[in-house]
C-alpha cells in the first residue's frame, strides 16, 4: 500500500514566497495503520522575517455546521467542506453523511492538507464523481498534496484566481516513491487512471502526474488557479 503522508512532510518553498526563514520548528508522530505498517508524520513550522509562522500541514480552524462525519462537516442541507485530511475511514464516513444527508451538493475546500491513505483518498474521489457532487475554493483556499485529488473530483470545480494549490510527489514507508518503478507499474498506473477519470486526456494526465512528482515528498510546489486549469475546466 502507498501512502502521501501529506499533512506532514510539507517543507516550506522559501524561494516561492520570497522570503528567508529564521528558524524551522519540527514534530513528530509515528501511528500503525490497519496492514501493520508503521508510518511516521512530520510538520514543519517556518518562522518568517516578518514575525509569521507558517504551519503548511495545518488543517482550517474549526467550522461551525449541523454536523461532522470525520475530515467532513455539514454546513446545511446542500453544502458541506472539508475541513482535516482524510484516511481509511473517510470513503466510509463520506458515505455516511450522503444517506444522513442526500442533498449535499457542493464540496468546500478552504484549507485541506491532504491524505493519510492515498488508496482511500482516490476512492473517496471517485465516490465524489459518482454523485456529482461540486468542488470549490473560494478565495484565499489552501488545497494540497492528496486533497488536490478530491478537488479534481468535482462534476463542477469552482476555484477563485488566489487559490493555492500544493503538490509533491508520493512516498511509502521504505522512502520509494513513483521513480523507483517502472512508468506503468500498477502504483504509478493508479494515479494516471484516476486523473482519466476525472475528465483528463491521457497526455494530459500522464503530464499533470508528471507536475505532481516534480518535487519530492518533503518539499511541496506551489500552483494557482491558472495551473490547474490547464488540465480541467474550472469555473
Amino acid at each position: 500500500m502507498m501512502m502521501r503522508r501529506a499533512l506532514a512532510l510539507f517543507a516550506l518553498l522559501i524561494a516561492t514566497l520570497g522570503v528567508t526563514a529564521q528558524a524551522r520548528e519540527v514534530s513528530t508522530r509515528t501511528w500503525t495503520d490497519a496492514a501493520g505498517a508503521v508510518w511516521t508524520e512530520t510538520s514543519t513550522v517556518e518562522t518568517e522575517n516578518d514575525g509569521a509562522d507558517r504551519l503548511v500541514g495545518s488543517a482550517a480552524p474549526a467550522m461551525p455546521g449541523i454536523a461532522r462525519f470525520g475530515p467532513f462537516v455539514v454546513l446545511d442541507r446542500s453544502h458541506a467542506a472539508l475541513v482535516d485530511a482524510t484516511d481509511g475511514a473517510s470513503p466510509a464516513r463520506f458515505a455516511a453523511m450522503l444517506r444522513a444527508y442526500p442533498g449535499i451538493q457542493v464540496l468546500e475546500m478552504v484549507d485541506c492538507p491532504g491524505t493519510l491513505d492515498d488508496n482511500a483518498n482516490l476512492r473517496l474521489g471517485r465516490m465524489i464523481r459518482a454523485r456529482a457532487i461540486a468542488t470549490e475554493v473560494p478565495p484565499g483556499g489552501s488545497v494540497r498534496s492528496g486533497a488536490v485529488e478530491l478537488f479534481l473530483a468535482g462534476a463542477d470545480r469552482h476555484a477563485a484566481p488566489d487559490a493555492d494549490f500544493g503538490v509533491h510527489a508520493w512516498e511509502d514507508d521504505a522512502g520509494r516513491g513513483p521513480g523507483d518503478y517502472p512508468a506503468n507499474a500498477p502504483v504509478n498506473r493508479a494515479y494516471v487512471d484516476y486523473y482519466r477519470a476525472m475528465g483528463m486526456s491521457e497526455a494530459q494526465a500522464a503530464a499533470f502526474y508528471a507536475l505532481t512528482n516534480s518535487v519530492p515528498n518533503a518539499r511541496v510546489r506551489w500552483l494557482h488557479t491558472a495551473d490547474i486549469a490547464r488540465f480541467v475546466a474550472i469555473d
